[in-house]
């Protein structure tokens, strides 16, 4: 009889595999494309804050390569907020202003310091990515590759950010400490804002 009841509780129904108070699953993959739609938007402002300052130093090809790259990513994440009505983050506005402001303050420090900016942000995306690809299943295979392509090309980024010397800028520790700080808080707000 033991054996019986072992096998009746390998057939009985499962609850969510969430925990109350977190979001339904439909719920969270809203939230994905909502905070990396948000997140590439802020990537193309901090490139563009970048590319303005710099565009005539040897690091201007390689900021508009990048800048390219995420403008790529957003389109892509903007055709799914709309296929899949998600609305977007109100902190939009912010973030407009925000990622120039932080992409031309770093280039203006120098081409090394913008490089750190690049390289503490993609490690922030990269472990981003990361983690919601492991928590997507089979029903959302193409969100799933969509973000691990984009993951790879973040870490391109992060790769181009070290081979350019970012590890050199003035104050590297204290630099990419407060820019991974600043994109953790952003995604963060966007997920729920």
């Amino acid at each position: 009889m033991t054996g019986d009841r072992k096998d009746d509780t390998k057939s009985a129904p499962r609850g969510p595999r969430y925990l109350p108070g977190d979001p339904r699953p439909d719920e969270a993959v809203a939230r994905m494309i909502r905070v990396d739609q948000a997140g590439e938007y802020g990537a193309t402002r901090i490139y563009a804050g970048q590319y303005d300052v710099l565009r005539r130093t040897p690091s201007g090809s390689l900021i508009k390569h990048m800048a390219e790259q995420e403008q790529e990513h957003l389109d892509t994440f903007n055709r799914m907020l709309t296929e899949r009505r998600v609305r977007p983050t109100f902190m939009t506005p912010i973030w407009h202003a925000a990622g120039y402001a932080l992409g031309a303050g770093t280039a203006l420090l120098g081409e090394k310091a913008a490089m750190a900016c690049t390289v503490a942000v993609e490690e922030v995306i990269d472990e981003h990515y990361s983690k919601q690809a492991e928590r997507l299943g089979d029903d959302e295979r193409h969100l799933k590759e969509t973000i691990e392509k984009f993951r790879q090309e973040e870490i391109e980024h992060r790769d181009i950010g070290y081979a350019e010397g970012a590890e050199q800028a003035p104050g590297y520790p204290v630099l990419t400490r407060a820019v991974k700080g600043a994109s953790k808080l952003a995604i963060w707000l966007s997920e729920r804002i």
